[in-house]
């Protein structure tokens, strides 16, 4: 059953079951990714060594966690406990025990596909924002500047983008991109409010802002997963090309 719909190589992301490991009380519950490195058994799974940055995650023995896996038909849950961790072949791997079963997950926005993507963007006027908020059907001014600024990952939920004009926290966007959809290059125009910007450390007048689409139609958004998904198997079959050649 399990190797029916995950696959080596699927993405992964882990969150503890409790709060045992938070670095200290309150703290938000850490989410940490990985990717499967080998199916065991329909129970019994090996995957990488979680990372952050350079530095390895070195999950404890016996510690529980709430699987997501980005599978190639879709999301899937399951709970897992880790059962070992070593080294093997310069790879730095856990043993992973599923403790439940695997069943369909929905929320399929919550997966990022990191990317550049040209972007043009711009802060609604006050009288827009009135408009978007009333949930009344709007048409925005199509003739005001936008800034430029580059997607470095999206999601169906959201994007994170960088620029060096800077959107302030709470304010709604118009966002403006291209993605491929049916073979042709597609415009996407949504409106996205901003959750977060800081200032990078190493390029001083460039932010990164992190953006939840406030209001987005259902089927786009279904094309941004799609095409999140497609382009995901691409770089998956180029990377087992690579190290098949």
């Amino acid at each position: 059953m399990f190797s029916k719909f995950i696959s080596i190589g699927d993405k992964i992301e882990l969150q503890a079951v409790s709060h045992e490991f938070d670095e200290k009380p309150g703290a938000p519950v850490k989410v940490y990714h990985s990717e499967v490195n080998e199916i065991q058994s329909e129970d019994t799974i090996e995957i990488k060594m979680p990372m952050e940055k350079t530095k390895l995650i070195l999950l404890p023995i016996d510690s529980e966690y709430d699987m997501i896996f980005y599978g190639s038909s879709g999301l899937f849950q399951c709970l897992g406990r880790v059962i070992d961790r070593y080294k093997s072949n310069n790879a730095y791997l856990l043993l992973v025990e599923m403790t439940s079963n695997l069943r369909k997950y929905q929320r399929r926005e919550f997966y990022r596909l990191r990317c550049a993507l040209e972007m043009h963007a711009r802060t609604l006027r006050e009288d827009e924002v009135q408009t978007v908020e009333s949930r009344m059907p709007y048409t925005l001014a199509g003739d005001l500047p936008l800034k430029e600024s580059v997607i470095v990952d999206i999601s169906g939920g959201g994007l994170r983008f960088v620029s060096t004009h800077r959107f302030e926290q709470g304010s709604l966007l118009y966002c403006s991109y291209h993605l491929m959809n049916g073979g042709e290059h597609k415009k996407y125009e949504v409106i996205s409010k901003v959750i977060s910007c800081i200032e990078l450390d190493n390029r001083p007048g460039t932010y990164e802002h992190r953006v939840q689409y406030y209001d987005i139609d259902p089927v786009e958004r279904e094309e941004i997963i799609k095409y999140i998904f497609e382009e995901e198997r691409k770089s998956r079959q180029k990377k087992r090309f690579n190290t098949e050649a």
